[in-house]
């Protein structure tokens, strides 16, 4: 076998956490490949992530990794240390606010808030109305779909409050920031390869000794790293670790949908992130003065579990198109509902308790980032770093699994313990068990 193909680490996935995995490896001396069926970085669901970046989770390790990443979208360029021909994608910090719940907020996550030191204000139902002009304040919960008999019932009260952070935003083209991952992990040394399809993990004395490859070919390193998104399950299965971890992950198809601004109201340019448990979505501004509208998963509305996450519906469903453009329109009444409908479908890599896996397995050599659930596209660059300093610790033989690694965080300074991403954890009863993670 030729030189150019043993490795020091092979990726699988070059979506945008596999890609900056590449990326913190190759800093850490790393020579690394990273392979993707699809043919360009970040091509896949990635590339369809709403890629909002907010603070708001159920759990300490949830607030406290969003945190950190905020701090490097809003450093971007400079994380990066090299320039992409393509451009450097964009980071709007347009600042976010949270609807409905008020006990979720008030017991779970503003104590996380005030330990972590995440800023926020509560605000009134008037300043709500200053800030979202045409904003419909009634409480409508919980959440109901369209057919429901009494989804279009008046709300008989209205919104205690609502809380705003300015730590939030979205970062401008998904694809385009895992381009500049790619082209940052290359300048450091690491290769992608794209059109390429892992179809086997060969072992030897239980130990990973690589990838093996749909045209025959077999490339070889002592450390692999499942980065698959929705097809995580079928690497895992490849790898023979799947029945051994007790956390596990499978593929669920979503959609988000796309509609212009309200009339008269400049979403593009003054609008917020707005995540609103009191009717089951979240919305934020989108190119063009549009919206884009997403589900946070309430009870009522149907899951679709994907067997193959290379066979799935593409297209937007009418029930769910219309149940969430109309969930949107009781809160901004002035909404235009388009004749045809717009947006995009997708998978999600969702875990057992919807809290991401970032750890070793069974098989040495074999690591896991996956389980993203739809909320992990911003704490790419922090499951990246906590990733490498896994691997690095692992490799010189820590033994994580019985002492779990904790990280200090570049930017927060503020500490991870691992083992709450462990595949062997227990199931997180903290977490929301939806996209909110």
């Amino acid at each position: 076998m030729s030189e150019n193909e043993r490795f020091d680490a092979i990726i699988i996935g070059a979506g945008i956490i596999g890609a900056n995995i590449g990326f913190e490896l190759c800093k850490a001396g790393y020579r690394t490949l990273n392979i993707d069926k699809l043919p360009a970085a970040g091509y896949g669901s990635t590339g369809n992530s709403c890629a909002i970046v907010r603070t708001h989770y159920s759990t300490w390790g949830g607030v406290a990794m969003a945190y950190e990443g905020l701090a490097y979208w809003q450093q971007w360029a400079d994380y990066l240390e090299t320039e992409d021909e393509s451009g450097t994608a964009g980071f709007i910090e347009c600042g976010g606010v949270y609807l409905g719940d008020d006990q979720r907020y008030t017991d779970k996550v503003l104590p996380l808030f005030d330990e972590i030191g995440v800023p926020y204000e509560i605000w009134s139902t008037a300043t709500l109305r200053e800030r979202i002009p045409g904003i419909n304040v009634g409480r409508h919960a919980p959440p109901k779909r369209a057919d429901d008999p009494n989804f279009s019932d008046e709300p008989s009260e209205e919104l205690n409050n609502a809380v705003f952070s300015p730590a939030a935003g979205y970062v401008t083209d998904p694809q385009l920031a895992t381009h500049n991952l790619q082209r940052a992990a290359e300048a450091k040394g690491g290769e992608f390869r794209f059109n390429t399809e892992v179809i086997a993990i060969p072992i030897e004395d239980g130990r990973v000794v690589g990838v093996e490859l749909k045209d025959g070919s077999r490339i070889e390193a002592p450390v692999v790293v499942n980065v698959a998104g929705p097809h995580s399950f079928v690497i895992n299965q490849m790898a023979g670790v799947a029945d051994s971890m007790n956390i596990k992950t499978r593929a669920l198809r979503h959609e988000v949908h796309h509609l212009p601004s309200p009339a008269g109201l400049d979403f593009e340019k003054d609008g917020l992130l707005v995540g609103d448990d009191d009717l089951g979505t979240y919305f934020r501004p989108e190119v063009g003065n549009n919206v884009l509208l997403g589900s946070q998963d309430p009870d009522c509305d149907p899951q679709d579990w994907v067997e193959d996450p290379d066979d799935f519906d593409h297209e937007l469903g009418d029930d769910q198109w219309r149940t969430q453009v109309f969930r949107l329109a009781r809160r901004l009444p002035d909404l235009g509902i388009p004749n045809s409908k717009k947006g995009i479908v997708d998978l999600y890599d969702v875990s057992d308790d919807w809290i991401p896996i970032y750890d070793r397995t069974d098989l040495d050599g074999f690591y896991l980032a996956i389980g993203s659930s739809g909320n992990q596209f911003k704490n790419a660059s922090v499951a990246a770093y906590c990733m490498s300093e896994l691997i690095q610790r692992t490799e010189a033989g820590h033994d994580h699994d019985a002492d779990p690694i904790r990280i200090t965080q570049r930017h927060t300074g503020l500490e991870l313990d691992m083992g709450a991403y462990s595949r062997n954890r227990q199931i997180n009863k903290d977490s929301s068990f939806s996209v909110l993670g």
